[in-house]
């Protein structure tokens, strides 16, 4: 795929002889909002870029070799890093940790959780208020109603939220309320969520489908990026394997591997991406090693009472746990990491 870069100040009129230079080598180009100035993206002129590099106004001009042309590292060489509160920052360098219930089940339960998780030295609340369920008489969520309570908890404790969209008619009800959007694994290809999304300018934070490739993970992503929306996270979370013994076989090779293909952030979800409580601190520090820019995990203040997902849910005292060891691995992990400009911190 080509990228062509626009001027900040560019015309309507420059971005035309763009797309013309590209309709007469038999290309499309589509114009895109970046917030360094407009892109033009096509597919690679067999008859090269020569011509279109010197157009008026052309800051450059990029030949991806990949479907995710905006996602790519040929566009973007460091890790795209993006502010969600005072303090909190997602990328470059920075570890952020969201923590909370799977399910939003009440008042108590949601205020306890985000007291507990902010003492321990968590960075986000996360917390489900729409619950998609394989089994359809399985709790759902509290809806809108959980999404007002995960705001008062915010108000309560300081800690932004991020908890999961599953349609298109919920984003502008929970627009006012919610600091980053999540995209479940379920809906990674719903293509209409996603454009829709890729019109807000709220933080995305994007799940890997369950069978999906790192491929069509990046090109949903794009979708994305491709309405303006350059504020995306990923998030592994373990995919479907013929392995029983976890809930999924959580791929940690793609932290690695996404990195070298994409500028976006990448986090992890030990919680989902093994099932097993006590998986969830040795998988958290294995993802952190291998260059995860932050962890998402489970806590429920009695994960026994848990009304969704108990069995991977740690209590407050192990999450403590967890993050006091994920604060003694930060500063070896500052130490190795390639952002050298911008070392490995907690972000507080």
């Amino acid at each position: 795929m080509l990228v062509v870069r626009m001027e900040e100040q560019s015309l309507s009129l420059d971005m035309a002889r763009v797309c013309e230079a590209l309709e007469q080598q038999g290309c499309r180009g589509r114009m895109v909002p970046h917030p360094e100035g407009m892109c033009i993206v096509s597919e690679e002129p067999k008859e090269g870029t020569g011509s279109i590099a010197v157009l008026p106004r052309v800051r450059q001009v990029v030949c991806t070799g990949n479907s995710f042309p905006l996602g790519s590292r040929a566009v973007a060489s460091g890790t795209t890093s993006m502010e969600l509160a005072p303090n909190v920052r997602i990328g470059g360098g920075n570890l952020v940790v969201m923590a909370g219930p799977c399910a939003v089940e009440g008042r108590e339960q949601m205020l306890e959780a985000a007291r507990g998780v902010k003492a321990a030295g968590a960075t986000m609340l996360r917390g489900g208020a729409f619950k998609p369920r394989t089994n359809p008489y399985s709790f759902q969520g509290l809806g809108h109603e959980g999404v007002a309570l995960m705001a008062e908890a915010r108000t309560e404790t300081g800690l932004p939220i991020v908890t999961e969209v599953m349609g298109i008619e919920d984003i502008e009800g929970m627009l006012p309320h919610v600091d980053m959007f999540q995209v479940g694994a379920r809906n990674m290809q719903n293509f209409s969520l996603l454009k829709a999304l890729g019109r807000c300018r709220t933080p995305v934070l994007l799940k890997r489908g369950m069978t999906a490739t790192v491929d069509e993970w990046l090109q949903a992503a794009e979708y994305i990026l491709a309405g303006g929306n350059h504020r995306v996270v990923l998030c592994e979370r373990g995919i479907r394997s013929f392995e029983k013994r976890t809930r999924n076989t959580l791929d940690l090779s793609v932290v690695p591997l996404v990195k070298s293909l994409s500028h976006l952030p990448i986090i992890v979800d030990p919680s989902h991406g093994t099932g097993i409580r006590d998986l969830v601190l040795p998988m958290s520090l294995a993802a952190l090693s291998c260059g995860a820019d932050g962890l998402m995990i489970e806590v429920h203040p009695r994960p026994a009472e848990a009304l969704s997902d108990g069995a991977q849910s740690l209590d407050i005292p192990g999450f403590q746990d967890l993050m006091q060891k994920v604060n003694q691995l930060a500063p070896a992990l500052g130490a190795l990491t390639e952002e050298k400009t911008c070392p490995l911190k907690i972000a507080m």
